[in-house]
């Protein structure tokens, strides 16, 4: 029953009797200091704790700028040496292409001079097994069409004629024959009977090589075709 009484009187009396004794008040403060945080430090405190993670996330801020920075440098260095072995690599096939015209070329003027002269070999050699096997005269006649009659515009016309018995055989001694060679076969003899004014008995055609498509131009012009000498004794 006292200690009831007595925490009555202090709750009654104990808050003017702070109020009006200034060392009481001080030991008051003194005492609950112990036990709470002074408020003035509280809010140091928070304050503190609020500028370390302002420092942490402006620290964090830079480091990602300087990461961005570094990786949009390092993209760009990375650019520029895919830039450079490109353009390196397309002046590379630039002049690779230049050397394969220049060996193109090269071997398309042997190519041709190889050509004629295989071809002249083979009309020789197979004019020689024809006069020699089947006693006819072969003739190589070479005539200039000014006109471009033949092939649209003026040059060399050459054609081998054969003469057996009386009998004028226009030919044609290729080593392979085309389509289009036909055609200008064909167009060289009308150029020959027009100016020599005399029809050919027959034309003919003899080549190891006559493709689908000569075969066909030869049906159409009543051309014979062989494609073995030894075929030529039938004539």
């Amino acid at each position: 029953m006292i200690v009831e009484d007595l925490r009555d009187l202090l709750k009654t009396e104990l808050p003017d009797a702070i109020r009006d004794n200034p060392e009481l008040q001080a030991r008051v403060l003194q005492i609950g200091a112990r036990s709470f945080a002074d408020r003035v430090d509280t809010d140091k405190r928070f304050d503190q704790v609020l500028d370390e993670l302002k420092r942490d996330r402006e620290m964090q801020n830079r480091r990602w700028e300087e990461q961005k920075a570094d990786w949009e440098r390092r993209w760009k260095e990375q650019n520029l040496k895919s830039d450079r072995r490109w353009e390196e690599n397309d002046r590379r096939w630039e002049n690779n292409d230049k050397r394969l015209g220049r060996i193109e070329r090269s071997l398309g003027a042997m190519g041709a001079r190889w050509g004629l002269k295989t071809e002249k070999s083979f009309r020789k050699g197979l004019a020689g097994i024809l006069e020699e096997n089947f006693r006819v005269k072969v003739l190589n006649v070479n005539e200039y069409d000014e006109e471009g009659e033949v092939f649209g515009h003026p040059d060399q016309i050459e054609l081998d004629i054969i003469i057996k018995n009386g009998l004028l055989l226009i030919c044609e001694l290729k080593s392979s024959v085309s389509g289009s060679d036909m055609y200008i076969f064909q167009r060289k003899a009308r150029f020959y009977e027009k100016h020599h004014r005399r029809q050919a008995d027959r034309l003919i055609v003899i080549s190891p090589m006559i493709s689908p498509k000569a075969l066909e131009v030869a049906g159409r012009f009543a051309i014979s075709t062989y494609d073995d000498s030894s075929d030529i004794e039938a004539l």
